[in-house]
Parts: C-alpha cells; sequence; structure tokens
C-alpha cells in the first residue's frame, strides 16, 4: 500500500518525533510503500498568500505549482498517516496551513458548480486514514466539548476519501502528566497497531 506520513511538530527531540518514526519504520517493515514529510524539517509555508486566496477556486493550478510536491504525494497515497500534537482543540497551525494550501480544489475535493450541490470528493484512492496524536487533556475533557480536533479528520477530511476508507485514531491524552513507561507503552501500541495495518 501506497502510504503518505505527515509529521508535524517543531521539536526534533519531541515524544511526537520519536513517533513518527516509529511510525515509518512499522510501516515499512508491515511492506507499506512510505513516503514521509516533516513539514517543519521541510520548512513548509503554511500561509495562503493573497494572490493565492484570489486564485484558490478560479485558478488553483496557480497554488498546485507552488506546492507540487506535496500535491503529488497526496494523489498517490492510498493510506493517509498524520503524527502530530493536538493544540488548542486541533493540529498545529503549519498542518492547518498545510490542508488549506495543498487539499486544493481539483486535487481534495470539486466544488459544487451551483448553490444546493454538494462538494464532492476527490481523494477517492484514499483507502485508510490513520491519525498518530498526543495532547495535554484529559479525554473526557474532549467529550465534553464534542472532541472538535477528531471530528476534524475522521468527519471532515474523511468525506473527502474512498466511501470504505477505514480509520484508526491514537491518542495519548494527558500529555503533561504521563510518565516514561506511559510514554513508552504508547509507542508500543502505535508501532504493532501500525505492523497490522493493511
Amino acid at each position: 500500500m501506497k502510504t503518505l506520513v505527515v509529521h508535524c511538530h517543531p521539536d526534533p527531540e519531541s515524544f511526537n518525533a520519536a513517533l513518527f518514526s516509529a511510525a515509518c519504520e512499522s510501516l515499512s517493515s508491515a511492506g507499506h510503500q512510505v513516503t514521509a514529510l516533516d513539514l517543519y524539517a521541510e520548512q513548509f509555508d503554511p500561509v495562503m498568500t493573497l494572490d493565492e486566496r484570489r486564485a484558490y477556486v478560479a485558478n488553483p493550478g496557480f497554488v498546485e505549482g507552488r506546492v507540487q510536491k506535496h500535491v503529488d504525494a497526496l494523489r498517490a497515497a492510498q493510506h493517509l498517516v498524520f503524527v502530530h500534537p493536538t493544540w488548542w482543540y486541533g493540529p498545529p497551525a503549519v498542518l492547518k496551513g498545510w490542508l488549506e494550501r495543498v487539499w486544493l480544489p481539483g486535487v481534495a475535493f470539486t466544488p459544487p458548480a451551483k448553490k444546493g450541490q454538494i462538494t464532492a470528493p476527490g481523494l477517492q484512492h484514499v483507502q485508510r486514514l490513520t491519525v498518530v496524536t498526543t495532547g495535554g487533556a484529559p479525554w473526557w475533557w474532549l467529550k465534553v466539548i464534542g472532541d472538535p480536533h477528531r471530528k476534524l479528520f475522521t468527519r471532515g477530511l474523511r468525506v473527502l476519501m474512498a466511501k470504505n476508507c477505514k480509520v484508526t485514531w491514537l491518542q495519548m491524552h494527558n500529555m503533561n502528566d504521563v510518565d516514561l513507561r506511559e510514554r513508552e507503552r504508547f509507542l508500543v501500541k502505535v508501532s504493532r497497531t501500525l505492523r497490522k495495518l493493511g
């Protein structure tokens, strides 16, 4: 399976970086053809410019040409894996900017032709979605507020993929208070889960 792993964390020595490495290694050992994008390491620019915004619907190819490597990786993927922390109930700003600048009209979706119609999905080649994330909040608090981060990925983004796309969500809660043993246990869980994914 062609798998795109997208990592977003500024610290190369962070626990998220360890999760990213474990994800790539586990998927490769399971036979996946892995393409890895480390957004901070490659200094991906998440800011949509004025020119890009004006061209977004009318001429998305203008934006696409500026992020072609990422668009090509997205178009080739059968499995999308995101590894990042949960900050303020969502992904880091750089990852959010990546979605805005790479998941373009004609790439991730086709805008409705007229009012009343719905957006057509453009990532129907994606058969599996996996998210590996960490966050400081306890699980029950996310339930209280509706877990917007999880909904963004498993509903908002997932709807653009294949109808039978399978979702795996792996999250470590209470990140600020967990000890080394708990982190190691989660790392093992992530590795084992990804090795089993077909």
